[in-house]
């Protein structure tokens, strides 16, 4: 949708911006130059390359045209049923079951799907995942998502090497990494969560089921992919950045008790089974 493409401009702009005033109130006209390289730095990275950071984060690898071809026949079928050309399919080693999609455009679209959903899951919940995901491509929402990630990841790395750097340049381990690195800790994680916050409304999940069930034709499908995936998150971890856990279907951080869980961008799971389970008379009245 092209509210999701000029909100994605609007949040770049916004992060370049606040990058340049940074840079300016810490080192006044040389810190506005920096900020500025570095601002045109994260935003072109962000836009260019946030779907093969979200993609290197999993270790996926795409599959080929010969490979997994009941999946690949899934795909084809509802990206026709969509109007919307074939994604790339790539397979994360895994063995929670969870897929998510990437990309700046639906004509640059990534589904990536884990082994364990393909394990676990039944073939009918296997293609209502998928059409959740074509659903987030159509509605170009992957693109936010990756970027608004991306970002936040980036953010989360800068202030690590600005600690770092802070550790070594002169303070001694009794004294620690000093106010502003002690400072960077205690912020940039909960900022960075905020920023996936404000980027990312919930309700995109609520809209991507919808759509989903529609595309697939079978809302129980869906709703017992939902209920299933969410009781492997907590039993099967997954080695993931908290920044990236926005784009899967199930946050695959599941419910951890730490700061992981102030990125959760997802709308809880029984609230969206619950949605699906009463598909179509609730939804078909709004």
């Amino acid at each position: 949708m092209i509210r999701n493409t000029v909100k994605t401009a609007l949040f770049l702009g916004a992060i370049g911006g606040l990058l340049v005033v940074c840079g300016g109130l810490i080192g006044g006209h040389a810190g506005v130059v920096i900020g500025l390289i570095l601002g045109v730095a994260v935003v072109g990275s962000s836009w260019w390359f946030s779907d093969r950071l979200a993609i290197h984060s999993t270790r996926a690898r795409i599959l080929g045209p010969h490979e997994a071809p009941a999946l690949q026949a899934m795909v084809t079928e509802l990206a026709e049923r969509a109007a919307l050309a074939p994604p790339r399919l790539y397979l994360a080693p895994s063995p929670q079951p969870n897929a998510f999609a990437t990309g700046r455009a639906p004509s640059h679209a990534v589904v990536v799907v884990t082994e364990g959903l393909l394990a676990l899951l039944e073939p009918a919940e296997v293609r209502a995942v998928l059409a959740h995901e074509l659903a987030h491509i159509r509605h170009r929402d992957t693109l936010l998502t990756s970027v608004a990630a991306a970002v936040a990841t980036t953010i989360v790395a800068l202030a690590s090497l600005v600690w770092l750097s802070t550790l070594l340049g002169g303070h001694n381990r009794d004294n620690g990494p000093g106010p502003v690195g002690s400072l960077l800790v205690a912020l940039v994680a909960p900022a960075a969560a905020g920023l996936l916050q404000f980027a990312l409304s919930r309700s995109r999940e609520f809209d991507a089921d919808r759509a989903g069930a529609d595309l697939a034709d079978d809302p129980e499908a869906l709703a017992r992919a939902l209920a299933r995936i969410d009781g492997y998150v907590d039993v099967v971890p997954m080695a993931l950045a908290p920044a990236q856990a926005a784009a899967w279907v199930v946050n695959p951080l599941g419910r951890r008790v730490d700061f992981a869980r102030h990125f959760s961008t997802h709308p809880p799971v029984a609230e969206r089974i619950a949605r699906l389970q009463a598909y179509p008379t609730q939804w078909a009245a709004t």
